[in-house]
């Protein structure tokens, strides 16, 4: 059974797990859920996701939920295909970790506020805050500046080799980049990775898709 993917073109987290589903060279259905028509919230979507949300995964009858979740079972399956996305390695499986929760706890909590004042507000015809942009992008600046001495150290976010940790990056950072915000581009060691992971095919193909 091929893998089903339940998520929506314009939904950056749908694309993340189709990412990981590339580069690990893992067959899937897309299906898509417009959200804009609510059928996220329908009978048949809530018994996927209680939340209402996407992506969501068949995965031959196991039903998951959570973008991050999802990256990181379809890499722990799926090991013999594509590249090792989680390593074995103890030591470098703990620096996964610690990368997962960098990620989590302060890129993304530094990363969404930005994007609701810019990109979302954007998408419903609302006009951003110009003042509260500025505060929001320098605190945002501020978690990169360390992710920058981090990334003059290594090649990937986690080490010199890539995991599904950088693949968490790309959500938020394509959007960042698209609506004209400079903070990667202003770092070299952070544009570097962030261009290397952007500029893969599985996040290209990714980022192409359609209903």
């Amino acid at each position: 059974m091929v893998l089903k993917l339940y998520g929506h073109p314009l939904s950056t987290p749908a694309k993340l797990v189709a990412a990981v589903c590339y580069e690990k060279e893992v067959p899937f259905e897309f299906i898509t859920v417009d959200i804009l028509k609510g059928e996220s919230r329908t009978p048949e979507h809530l018994a996927k996701n209680p939340w209402g949300k996407i992506p969501v995964i068949d995965d031959d009858g196991f039903i998951l939920y959570e973008s991050r979740a999802i990256a990181r079972h379809i890499a722990d399956k799926y090991t013999a295909k594509g590249p090792q996305l989680i390593p074995s390695d103890v030591h470098k499986r703990a620096l996964l970790e610690q990368a997962i929760s960098s990620e989590a706890f302060t890129w993304d909590r530094a990363a969404v506020p930005v994007l609701l004042e810019t990109a979302y507000k954007k998408y419903q015809g609302l006009e951003s805050d110009p003042v509260k942009v500025e505060e929001l992008t320098k605190a945002l600046a501020e978690k990169l500046d360390v992710y920058e001495k981090i990334l003059a150290k290594q090649k990937y976010i986690a080490g010199d080799e890539l995991t599904i940790a950088d693949f968490y990056f790309l959500p938020a950072g394509s959007v960042i980049q698209s609506v004209g915000i400079k903070v990667i581009d202003e770092r070299p060691n952070v544009a570097r990775w962030f261009n290397a992971i952007s500029s893969r095919s599985s996040w290209q193909k990714a980022s192409t898709l359609s209903a």
